[in-house]
């Protein structure tokens, strides 16, 4: 077993496979660039090298400088993670040629798999079920439409050596086509340095399962069963689960069969993926075809651990290390179901669009063990304070649930992402929360379509009532109040009187309105909450500095509450919401914003304008792309006008907020 290994990733993949490392007694290397000089990352490691500015391209992607970093600090292998340099069979080469061992496939491997077109003409030869579509190399843009013509709407475009989402459009007409092509392609050139793309048929209802599989330097594979990844947003996946639902054994084992097969094809050693499309077939059975292979341990790998029992990790080591597989498909088995949620910093509400900021507050489950097996875990490598920037993915943690079946888990997830309280910046929890009470996923009616086909529940949900909120606010205040009373009756701040009542005026905005809650005492202590005409009696007591126990109309609410600013978020059982606790006198001289400008919604490099000065445009009309995490994101127009002024050039980056350009009233 190897003594020492570098990390060449960063976030929660290399405090995971720090974890793993540290309890097998093997010392390991972080590297980190300048946005994460104090990452988590780089604490958990027994070593760090810095290796070069924020952008990945300068740094996560310099494979030079990290062979370099492992070569000065005696380590004897790479763990690549996910992402980066995972799956480039140049950067695989250099570790070998460097001496050190890549931990993963080889490059041949990486190669033959990683290019979609390639990898399908060689899992047609083993016999692997293949959807249709044009898998050449000929990428003239006619052709290609001439192809998707011949195929039949819908079609996806997807770049040939992506993975992640990344380069890939669903078109469902003609007319779609060259405007989606052309999208693909700068996107996979941006994230791959490669814009060959493939096509292929539109499943219209598909599921998207794929097998766990291990090869050892021996030549043995064994399967580890599937995880559904059907819940995907924008190709990206949100929820997964092991095993998948509906599945039955003799599917099961002829699907995994056939990745033992694709990975037999190209003599694969260590974690792999192979990911298969499947449509409903008659008589409830699935059809599969299989989609891509990729050549590496996946975001998701903790839901096969949580079945299996296993440290896929602790696997990949000692296959790297020479080490036979420790164990044969006969004693493999499934116990229990797992499903994994992936919280992000993005605005679902905004079409997911990413977030970046500050972690001004970041509470998990009490209960949640890190990069452990058990009933809840959370990976991560993020602490509270942390800053999410706009260099690297946007995912800010993955919580794992375990139970005995599938109710269970749903129960014990939708638990965890109730106690999981993030202030600062937009995130997906509370929509993550819908997602698993709705009816589609509680009932395993899974495709990846579900999130649209759910639209009406998933998005622009009502936040916690005005009342509730506001008396989250109010108790949170007076909970401050008791903190700073003193034995002296003049000086309490509880609205004592000698005689008559009291009352204090609360200014709240919630959701862009302006609202005034009262909290009114009488002599005899009791107290009531009031909001324009409606009136309810009040109560409050506290466990802590953020926990309030709040009696408000008869009926008792546990309100966690965080101030932050006049931001005030609160957090309930059932929902949460965000108010603004206005100081009148502070905000009197407020103007009003100038019409007619056009921000930039997040932080990111303008890729181009897509209209010019004195272009007449309509209401929703794309006018630039930006890229941001990784990602495309096309700004419309909000209303109907003429473009006045571009005020950056294609290639330049923006800050969130950031003027894009004047927009003149039609």
């Amino acid at each position: 077993m190897f003594k020492k290994i570098l990390i060449a990733n960063r976030g929660e993949i290399a405090c995971r496979v720090a974890a793993t490392a540290r309890r097998l007694g093997i010392r390991t290397v972080a590297v980190y660039s300048d946005a994460d000089a104090n990452a988590k990352h780089v604490l958990a490691c027994d070593e760090a090298v810095h290796i070069g500015a924020s952008s990945p391209k300068e740094s996560y992607l310099r494979g030079d400088r990290i062979i370099e970093a492992a070569r000065v600090t005696g380590a004897q292998a790479i763990h690549p993670g996910y992402g980066f340099l995972s799956e480039n069979e140049d950067f695989a080469q250099a570790c070998a040629d460097a001496g050190l061992v890549f931990i993963g496939p080889s490059p041949a491997a990486i190669k033959a798999m990683g290019l979609k077109a390639e990898s399908k003409q060689l899992m047609d030869k083993a016999g692997v079920p293949l959807v249709p579509g044009y898998h050449g190399a000929y990428q003239d843009p006619a052709l290609l439409k001439r192809e998707a013509d011949r195929i039949g709407y819908p079609v996806l475009i997807k770049a040939s050596a992506g993975g992640g989402g990344k380069g890939m459009r669903a078109v469902n007409a003609p007319a779609e086509f060259d405007a989606a092509l052309a999208s693909c392609k700068r996107e996979a050139i941006n994230s791959f340095g490669d814009d060959a793309v493939l096509v292929e048929r539109y499943v219209t209802r598909p599921r998207h399962i794929e097998i766990q599989v291990f090869g050892d330097t021996q030549g043995n594979v064994v399967y580890l069963f599937e995880r559904d990844c059907s819940v995907q947003r924008r190709h990206q996946k949100v929820l997964e689960e092991a095993p998948a639902p509906g599945m039955t054994d003799a599917r099961r084992r002829e699907m995994g069969e056939a990745a033992v097969a694709a990975a037999k094809a190209v003599g694969y050693v260590g974690a792999g993926t192979v990911e298969f499309i499947a449509e409903p077939a008659e008589g409830g059975d699935l059809r599969f075809y299989f989609m891509e292979m990729n050549t590496r341990l996946q975001v998701e790998h903790p839901v096969t651990e949580a079945i299996t029992g296993l440290d896929l990790v602790e696997w990949q080591l000692r296959v790297a290390a020479g080490e036979p597989l420790p164990m044969k498909q006969s004693e493999l088995h499934i116990h229990g179901h797992a499903i994994e949620a992936r919280i992000c910093a993005e605005n679902p509400d905004a079409n997911f669009l990413p977030a970046t900021g500050r972690l001004e507050v970041y509470r998990t489950p009490p209960d949640a063990k890190s990069f452990e097996l058990g009933n809840l875990r959370l990976d991560h490598g993020v602490r509270e304070g942390d800053a999410i920037s706009p260099y690297y993915d946007s995912m800010i943690a993955k919580l794992i649930v375990w139970g005995a079946d599938r109710a269970q888990a749903l129960a014990r997830l939708d638990a965890a992402l109730a106690q999981t309280h993030i202030v600062g910046l937009h995130t997906n929890v509370a929509f993550l929360r819908r997602v698993v009470q709705s009816r589609s996923f509680a009932q395993a009616d899974l495709d990846t379509a579900l999130i649209e086909r759910e639209r009406d529940v998933l998005f622009n949900a009502a936040p916690l009532p005005l009342p509730v909120a506001a008396a989250g606010v109010v108790a949170h205040a007076l909970a401050n109040e008791r903190a700073l009373e003193t034995a002296d009756p003049w000086s309490r701040r509880d609205g004592w009187r000698l005689h008559g009542a009291a009352v204090r005026r609360f200014d709240l905005e919630a959701q862009g309105a302006h609202h005034v809650a009262r909290l009114e005492r009488t002599h005899d202590g009791a107290m009531g909450l009031a909001i324009g005409a409606d009136r309810w009696p009040f109560a409050a007591s506290s466990r802590g500095a953020d926990v309030h126990d709040v009696a408000l109309a008869g009926k008792r609410h546990v309100l966690t509450v965080y101030a932050t600013g006049e931001r005030i978020s609160i957090f309930a059982p059932d929902g949460h919401a965000v108010i603004d606790e206005i100081d009148p006198i502070a905000h009197a001289a407020d103007g009003v914003v100038e019409g007619g400008r056009l921000t930039a919604p997040m932080p990111g490099k303008l890729i181009a304008f897509l209209a010019q000065p004195g272009d007449g445009v309509k209401l929703g009309q794309p006018l630039a792309v930006m890229e941001a995490m990784k990602m495309e994101h096309t700004i419309t127009a909000p209303r109907d006008g003429t473009v006045q002024e571009l005020l950056y050039a294609a290639g330049d980056q923006v800050s969130e907020g950031g003027e894009l350009l004047r927009l003149a009233a039609a």
